[in-house]
């Protein structure tokens, strides 16, 4: 009998293109499904820009898509999406910042992947502490991975940067997650880095380049001509 090296029978697995083709390659290939991923990053940068287009993409192909927003109202993402010219046929939004709502949406609607917008602002009323503490993070955390195991679907986690570095809320999160995604650049500048540095189901420190345009972010095909 052989033994699989760690992450082969991963790669070996249906993945799902998200349609963007730098973010499938940071990925390892596309999404697989049943796994949770954390894209962290400085806020304003582009990281609801980005998952909103992957969201986008998914929906075009068929997939049911869940964006739950406890930071921005309906109208504020549908302003975005009009910007980025997105077709969003198959996409729901829910402004929800409850745990127990959220699953209750999820039950009724059964998505085919949810994005969460962000980590920090979901708590659960079966914990007393605030919305972003350490507890609530950890918690809400875990039953988005309970219900991306349990239902094989994607789970996208949003969170923000803190001026130290780390990611809001506990450094355990990371441990939590199957895939954590950092999100680099000036957001005065066009480019940006989305960089793994965990990935259970593919290689880390894989880097893709973006360029932010009026139209979204775009993945650059040849990162070296941009350089020189």
């Amino acid at each position: 009998l052989a033994v699989s090296e760690p992450g082969e029978l991963a790669t070996k697995a249906d993945r799902i293109s998200t349609g963007i083709t730098e973010f499938d390659r940071v990925l390892g290939g596309g999404i697989v499904p049943g796994t949770l991923v954390l894209i962290g990053g400085d806020p304003g940068i582009g990281k609801s820009t980005l998952l909103l287009q992957v969201a986008d993409k998914l929906s075009s192909a068929g997939t049911m898509v869940l964006y739950i927003s406890g930071e921005e109202s309906e109208r504020q993402i549908k302003l975005r999406g009009e910007r980025l010219k997105l077709q969003a046929t198959n996409l729901y939004l829910l402004p929800e910042t409850n745990l127990e709502n959220i699953f209750h949406e999820v039950e009724r609607l059964k998505p085919g992947a949810i994005i969460v917008d962000s980590i920090q602002t979901v708590f659960s009323a079966m914990i007393e502490s605030a919305p972003g503490s350490v507890s609530q993070v950890r918690e809400v955390a875990h039953k988005f991975l309970l219900l991306a195991k349990n239902r094989a679907l994607p789970v996208f986690l949003i969170g923000h940067i803190t001026k130290d570095g780390s990611i809001a809320g506990p450094r355990t999160l990371e441990h939590i997650v199957d895939t954590v995604l950092y999100f680099e650049g000036e957001r005065h500048h066009n480019h940006r880095i989305v960089r793994a540095t965990k990935n259970r189901f593919g290689a880390a420190n894989e880097v893709g380049i973006f360029e932010m345009t009026a139209a979204g972010l775009m993945p650059v095909a040849n990162p070296s001509q941009m350089f020189l």
